[in-house]
């Protein structure tokens, strides 16, 4: 479910006169994501994704968004590029909501990503951190350690509702994390969001990064163990090492983790599955039934953490020494 705010063809035609965009062919509905209403159009000067941005995005934080896709293409990445209205601005409105025009991707996600392909995951992420320098605008990372403790506490009274015992596992881990979560690694732009159906491949090769959404200034390191979860583990929980292995060789052959860095993979790892357990907790217990939303298991990720929790060395997640 990706189309909350409904638009009429006679309200997209208007809209689409302040763009150097064509005339409208036609447009449907993408079924996938879920912040946004998304649409694919067809136009006379090709294809075009609209994205009407709904009420969970901040609207000052478009700029951030928006300015950051052009920067990263202007430096070489592959990914999509807003299309400027005529008066040079690159947000408009329709229907109420805030709306932009973006290049069309060729490509789609992979069900079922193989080493190589988290390989080439591991090399597009370091070019992204390395385009995102320079970017002006910043934006804080709403979901890192600073903003897990009010999201636990809106679960935190349910929590055995999901398992018993949760409740005083997750408060020890919360605990833990916050005291020791490190301050002085290499930051900049990370995507923060880079799952499997954020990443477009043309058969084996990859075409481009999708969604900046989430998009903020943290850690780079983060976005990389983010990757580790998100890309490395298989459907019965357990971390394929052969793909963490080639996520990291692939990462480090554009920038190279430093020492610190590499140390810390274990924890901001059990950070990264913090932060998806608390949002899919969240959901999972305060999603009203019958809404259309898919709710995620918020227990892959608690057993993600648990793994995470036991790791003592980066290399047991493939990293090379």
């Amino acid at each position: 479910m990706a189309v909350y705010t409904d638009i009429t063809e006679d309200d997209l035609s208007r809209f689409l006169t302040a763009y150097d965009a064509g005339t409208l062919l036609s447009y449907k509905g993408i079924a996938e994501g879920v912040e946004n209403s998304n649409f694919l159009l067809h136009t006379t000067k090709g294809a075009f994704i609209l994205t009407l941005y709904e009420k969970r995005v901040e609207r000052n934080d478009l700029p951030f968004f928006l300015g950051l896709m052009h920067h990263l293409a202007e430096r070489g990445l592959s990914c999509p590029l807003p299309l400027p209205r005529n008066d040079g601005a690159l947000l408009g409105e329709l229907s109420g909501r805030p709306a932009a025009m973006i290049s069309f991707l060729e490509g789609m996600w992979l069900r079922k990503p193989a080493p190589k392909h988290c390989r080439e995951v591991g090399r597009a992420l370091a070019q992204m951190h390395l385009a995102g320098e320079g970017f002006e605008i910043t934006r804080k990372n709403a979901l890192s350690v600073d903003g897990w403790r009010p999201l636990w506490e809106k679960s935190a009274a349910r929590a055995d509702e999901v398992e018993t015992g949760l409740q005083d596992e997750i408060a020890g881990e919360l605990a833990f994390l916050e005291s020791n979560w490190p301050k002085d690694l290499p930051a900049g732009v990370i995507h923060a969001d880079l799952f499997p159906d954020n990443v477009f491949f043309i058969g084996d090769d990859l075409s481009g990064l999708i969604d900046f959404y989430f998009a903020c200034n943290d850690l780079l390191a983060y976005d990389v163990v983010t990757c580790l979860n998100a890309w490395c583990f298989e459907k019965d929980g357990a971390f394929n090492l052969t793909k963490g292995m080639a996520m990291l060789a692939g990462y480090e052959s554009v920038r190279p983790l430093s020492a610190e860095e590499a140390a810390a993979l274990p924890l901001l790892s059990r950070g990264s599955a913090l932060r998806f357990f608390l949002t899919r907790l969240y959901d999972w217990l305060m999603t009203p039934p019958g809404a259309l939303v898919v709710k995620k298991d918020p227990l892959e990720y608690l057993r993600k953490l648990r793994f995470h929790r036991q790791v003592q060395s980066p290399a047991e997640y493939g990293l090379s020494r």
